[in-house]
């Protein structure tokens, strides 16, 4: 456990590709992933060439070099080598190396134990000659390595690829299945089936891992004594670590009144679960708190924690922090207890919908605590469960399988998708497979045609996901105590907000000419206009064929998706499409928009227009006071100078940029001015 705690101690986690819900696998980033896949791409390579047999003369930089080079010839060529005998002089250190065969020499005779522990085990050396010397020589002050002597003459049968793989010299376990097979066997695998999921997670025959079964048992009996070791020296790590946690937490409480946090402890009064956030996420949750995601992505194997993390989407488009959570352990008391936390830190407030991932302890948690909130399984955390469960199972025919998933997930109708569905399964012979089962089962929270119906603010899309990932990575990117890391949150978590404040100028370029778009550019943010902006230009190529009853059917002039029914009801106003984009985004359709054209509207009634979308539902201008004081008369004044400021801004982007770089400059100086006066 040493090597692992001294690495990042923030892994990502996964389901088990056994598809034991039990079973949690973590692994590195990218970084480590990329250095033993370039070490297995050059070995690999180096074999795939012809090498040259060393010979007489033949010049290495280092000893190493020369070693590997020999070690890769040997491989190729059936055998091992090991180091035999060094020199040392004074003035040149190591002069002189020798490496031969595995089977060089003869055992050394051995005292005889008793009967009762002896073991006749017969010594694979038998005197073969083969071998490589070298000899150090400076020259111009640069050392060099010359082979002085080599043999590859051999008195033994040479070994085929596939046995010679197997030799001890061979049968390395590298770092990352180190780390792998300790945190099987800590979850209580046998060895046998943690050599079973190395197996399924590389995608390999059985047998075909480059070390045997026997390897893995030793190395966890080697390991046991220095883990316990390390585990106790952990354990300490941790107590200490967490109390300065809560010290940092305190502090933070007063220095800031709006800090929230809270804790539990064991039986042992020990620190087992903490959560905390900051009174900009409390505030903001009042304006963007209507979808929120929970993510579980990331366990400290240092400290044995699971960290979960709130986000919303602020109306810029871009992921807004709620708050966090380090857990313990993953059971439905723990989720529910941050679930709790939450709602708690958001003064009672409880969102629309709720995106997480597949685990079913925290399914189970969140139909607790959060009954009357839709449970929306984003489709970023099932991808790659896909592809773990199937890919292996159906081999050739997996792409085809993806290509009709990806399609079924789009689908805008539940009766297509229940018609497909069964075709699929029966196509790909999945019927008594657990997984699909487990989907099929699921699909009212992650299929698209089930959860258009509910509010998701643009969040189950890959560029959400994305922008997570990097705000996520930006925190565990630095190696730090639990300290450290509750201040990199703080941190990341405050330049979120300083993000969100430079977005809010953007000029926002006309497409259309249409007074629709013009009215809606004075109301939305950049994002919500663009994305409105787009349907508006998209509905260009659309007709709409009134009906009877006043209802109208919408459809592309070349029919590429299908025809959509939009009712219109005069009186008050309201469209209702049955893509239900609206319901599920808060921006107007291409359909809908398209009969308001059609209705010679010059500007969308106000309904459709949502506050966590518009401009004046900004952070910049949002703090806790002005909740209680909305109806003051400053307030109204303060509101309405800001509306006029972003309506004027937009008019054209010399105004855009003008009022951008002068309003900077004011905030700063009139932000000067009160420290100055110790305001």
């Amino acid at each position: 456990m040493a090597s692992v705690a001294s690495k990042n101690m923030w892994l990502r986690r996964q389901q088990c590709p056994c598809g034991d819900w039990k079973c949690y696998v973590t692994y590195e980033g990218d970084a480590e992933e990329t250095s033993i896949v370039s070490q297995i791409v050059k070995t690999e390579s180096l074999q795939s060439q012809d090498m040259v047999a060393p010979y007489v003369g033949m010049v290495f930089k280092t000893d190493d070099d020369a070693f590997e080079y020999y070690g890769n010839f040997a491989r190729k060529n059936g055998f091992s080598i090991r180091k035999e005998r060094s020199r040392l002089s004074p003035q040149l250190g190591i002069y002189k190396r020798d490496f031969v065969c595995y089977r060089s020499g003869f055992a050394p005779a051995r005292k005889k134990l008793s009967e009762e522990h002896h073991r006749d085990r017969k010594s694979v050396r038998c005197g073969c000659d083969a071998k490589m010397y070298l000899s150090k020589e400076v020259i111009d002050g640069v050392s060099q390595w010359f082979v002085v002597q080599f043999s590859n003459v051999h008195n033994h049968e040479l070994l085929e690829d596939d046995q010679v793989r197997l030799l001890p010299a061979y049968r390395k376990i590298n770092e990352a299945d180190q780390e792998r097979i300790l945190l099987l066997s800590k979850a209580g695998f046998p060895i046998h089936r943690i050599v079973k999921v190395l197996e399924l997670e590389k995608g390999i025959q059985g047998g075909q891992l480059p070390f045997l079964e026997r390897d893995v048992r030793n190395f966890v009996q080697n390991r046991k004594k220095v883990v316990q070791e390390n585990d106790a020296l952990l354990n300490e790590k941790r107590e200490n670590d967490t109390m300065e946690l809560l010290e940092a937490c305190k502090a933070t409480k007063e220095a800031d009144q709006d800090f929230v946090y809270d804790f539990t402890v064991d039986q042992n009064d020990k620190v087992e679960n903490i959560a905390w956030s900051y009174g900009v996420a409390v505030n903001s949750y009042a304006l963007f708190g209507d979808v929120v995601y929970f993510d579980t992505t990331y366990r400290s194997i240092t400290y044995d924690m699971l960290f979960g993390a709130w986000f919303g989407i602020d109306n810029n488009g871009q992921p807004i922090f709620f708050g966090c959570v380090l857990l313990q352990d993953e059971t439905l008391r723990s989720f529910a207890w941050a679930i709790q936390m939450l709602i708690r830190f958001m003064k009672g407030r409880c969102p629309q919908t709720i995106l997480s991932d597949l685990d079913p302890r925290l399914r189970d948690a969140i139909t607790s605590e959060l009954p009357s909130t839709k449970h929306v399984t984003s489709i970023w955390n099932i991808l790659p469960k896909v592809s773990s469960w199937f890919s292996l199972q159906l081999g050739s025919q997996y792409a085809d399988f993806k290509s009709e998933f990806d399609a079924l997930y789009r689908l805008e109708s539940t009766e297509d998708f229940e018609l497909r569905w069964n075709q699929m399964v029966s196509i790909f012979g999945l019927g008594s497979d657990k997984h699909i089962t487990l989907l099929y089962s699921l699909r009212t929270s992650w299929v698209l045609s089930y959860v258009r119906v509910h509010f998701l603010a643009r969040m189950a899309t890959t560029a959400y996901s994305k922008s997570v990932d990097a705000f996520l990575k930006g925190i565990f990117g630095a190696q730090s105590c639990l300290r450290g890391f509750f201040e990199q949150v703080g941190i990341a978590a405050n330049l979120q907000n300083e993000r969100h404040q430079e977005m809010q100028c953007q000029y926002m370029h006309m497409k259309t000419c249409l007074p629709i778009e013009e009215r809606s550019r004075q109301i939305l943010t950049p994002f919500a206009f663009n994305a409105l902006q787009q349907e508006l230009i998209v509905s260009m190529q659309y007709a709409a064929s009134e009906m009877a009853n006043g209802s109208y059917l919408v459809r592309h002039f070349r029919k590429i998706d299908g025809e959509s029914l939009v009712i219109w009801i005069p009186e008050d106003e309201q469209i209702h499409c049955s893509c239900k984009e609206f319901e599920s985004s808060g921006i107007l359709c291409r359909h809908a928009l398209r009969v308001f054209i059609d209705k010679n509207y010059f500007q969308l009634p106000e309904k459709y227009f949502l506050s966590r979308w518009r401009r004046e539902s900004s952070l910049m201008f949002f703090d806790d006071h002005s909740v209680h004081d909305k109806d003051d008369e400053w307030f109204q004044e303060f509101q309405s100078l800001t509306e006029t400021l972003f309506a004027e801004s937009s008019i054209t982007k010399e105004r855009s940029d003008y009022i951008r770089r002068e309003l900077t400059k004011e905030l700063t100086r009139l932000l000067n001015e009160e420290i100055d006066n110790g305001m």
